[in-house]
């Protein structure tokens, strides 16, 4: 029997969590920019220590905080992957708001936090200029290579059993 977990993607629009779901679901990336207008779903059938389980991603459209998404995509949810653009300032620059909401609102839910198109800057650069909280923990992400895409869905799913 496989376990159904439902993950949610969050971010400001534009920040690449569409990309990210289609390279780690279709193995595919475009560099057409599509506007996610409400939720897309996908499933993904993945092996977490020896435990069969359904990842049900919702890729929620990006909103400037988690407050304006609606409750109905949220509630459920057994863990989110907070995605931010690091070449977009404004998209991590609340960052610890938005991580203290998911706290206050969905205690003990896992947050994997994703610094994505990090192929625009060296791994080096991107650890040593988000070092400090709370950027402690996070992956840097390509949808665009793939690098460290499947290492990020595999995270949250192990913090999910």
């Amino acid at each position: 029997m496989s376990l159904a977990k439902k993950v949610v993607l969050l971010g400001h629009f534009g920040v690449g969590k569409t990309s990210l779901l289609r390279r780690y679901v279709d193995e595919a990336f475009s560099e057409e920019y599509l506007v996610t207008v409400g939720v897309h779903v996908k499933k993904k059938d993945v092996l977490v220590d020896g435990n069969e389980m359904s990842l049900i991603i919702w890729d929620i459209e990006g909103n400037t905080s988690i407050d304006k998404a609606r409750n109905s995509y949220l509630l459920g949810t057994h863990g989110f992957i907070y995605v931010f653009d690091i070449t977009r300032p404004e998209s991590y620059e609340s960052i610890q708001g938005e991580l203290d909401y998911l706290e206050k609102h969905f205690k003990g839910v896992p947050v994997c936090k994703v610094g994505n198109k990090a192929d625009l800057f060296t791994q080096e650069f991107s650890e040593s200029f988000f070092k400090d909280e709370p950027f402690n923990g996070c992956i840097f992400t390509s949808a665009k290579t793939g690098d460290k895409v499947n290492e990020l869905f595999a995270e949250i799913a192990t913090n999910m059993l």
